[in-house]
């Protein structure tokens, strides 16, 4: 028995290449494998009216999708006993001493602020309950989050050109209250870029180097970095006013990714290709194993870090409105079905910037499919990447 229908599974090329010739995207590559049958699919220009088509090692800008490598990077550093995930992170990060949390965290970073009940732990970076960071609950404007974009920290879509270098991204952060207590309230990215720079001065070895050693070479991910210099194999990336629909490019083929950024970030920095991302979602969907049987991470860390920390389903506020997912460490994890997609226990995470990977341990599901056009908004994801979910899902044979 194969993992697909096969007569269900060319819709998957059908849907992709439909949005493609109706212009809802310019380029897409998507992936999807299950008992060891792989899937790929490529449509579309690398660029908007050009002929260099998307390929199979099409380098796309994952954005958000590094939250869960960063994530699984820092686990490592549990495991060999160097950080600890309900330890102070102060003697790492002394910047974050000594919180201040605003009493109201809609109002003015001016406002009255009462002291941090406790100090930030790893914990709370993993599973970004660290007071700092965009709430999806908040409505608009949200004070820290417009103060982070105006100290050039990285809060709306990826630049990485535009932060400082770690050491000086710490100070300014220092520089802000607190919106909520350490462990109240689930606000998003910050406690990524948190995390990079506490794995780095960790490991006493720069967050890209780390990342590369100890997490993509042994999976084998050649084309997953912090930037890459090799521009053919990169299209343009387009944004899209929300009010007028008008689209424009976000970053050129030569753009931000071109060159090595000061601050390498670990929210939303690193670019790559389908099947490097296949790569790392086969590893956790195989507990942490590498395919030369060895293991990157054991079990366990696999297991906390796919297991909703935040409490979703007793009410705390999470990454989607209608509270169908959870959180564990840079992840979503689901807790309920909610639509044809994602069984109950799949994890994984989208990128602002056109792309989604998710595992489905029930289905033995990997997927990914990576785009050349940015989300309008948090969420839902755009149109071509939700069909492409449902059209993966109606093509699972039956089990």
């Amino acid at each position: 028995m194969t993992g697909f229908d096969a007569a269900r599974l060319a819709r998957v090329h059908e849907v992709v290449a439909d949005h493609v010739a109706k212009g809802n995207s310019g380029g897409v590559a998507w992936l999807a494998a299950r008992d060891g049958q792989v899937e790929v699919g490529t449509a579309g220009t690398l660029t908007r009216g050009e002929d260099r088509a998307v390929a199979r090692d099409t380098l796309f800008r994952i954005a958000s999708m590094t939250k869960p490598m960063t994530a699984v990077a820092a686990l490592i550093l549990v495991e060999e006993c160097r950080l600890r995930l309900d330890e102070p992170v102060n003697a790492w990060l002394p910047e974050l001493a000594d919180r201040r949390v605003l009493v109201d965290r809609s109002g003015r970073l001016d406002g009255p602020t009462v002291p941090a009940t406790r100090p930030l732990s790893l914990r709370d970076l993993l599973d970004f309950r660290c007071g700092l960071g965009l709430d999806f609950d908040g409505g608009w404007p949200q004070p820290l989050f417009e103060a982070m974009g105006e100290l050039g920290l990285g809060s709306g879509p990826p630049e990485p050109q535009v932060p400082p270098e770690p050491d000086e991204w710490m100070r300014r952060v220092s520089t802000l209250p607190l919106l909520c207590q350490p462990g109240e309230r689930w606000l998003y990215n910050t406690g990524s870029d948190l995390l990079g720079v506490l794995i780095a001065r960790a490991a006493g070895q720069p967050l890209d180097a780390f990342m590369r050693e100890r997490v993509f070479e042994p999976l084998g991910m050649v084309d997953t970095g912090f930037f890459t210099s090799e521009v053919a194999r990169r299209g343009s990336c387009y944004g899209v006013d929300p009010a007028t629909g008008e689209r424009s490019v976000y970053d050129p083929p030569d753009g931000q990714w071109s060159r090595p950024p000061a601050f390498p970030s670990a929210g939303g920095g690193l670019v790559s290709t389908v099947d490097d991302v296949h790569a790392f979602g086969r590893m956790l969907l195989d507990n942490g194993r590498l395919p030369d049987g060895s293991r990157l991470l054991s079990p366990a860390s696999v297991a906390v870090m796919t297991t909703d920390q935040i409490g979703v389903e007793r009410g705390a506020s999470g990454p989607t409105p209608d509270g169908s997912q959870g959180w564990g460490f840079g992840v979503s994890v689901q807790v309920r079905r909610a639509g044809v997609a994602r069984s109950v226990g799949s994890y994984g995470w989208d990128g602002g910037l056109g792309t989604s990977w998710a595992n489905d341990p029930h289905e033995r599901l990997v997927g990914v499919v990576l785009t050349t056009d940015t989300f309008t908004g948090a969420y839902p994801p755009p149109a071509v990447i939700q069909d492409f979910w449902t059209s993966v899902y109606v093509s699972l044979s039956a089990a």
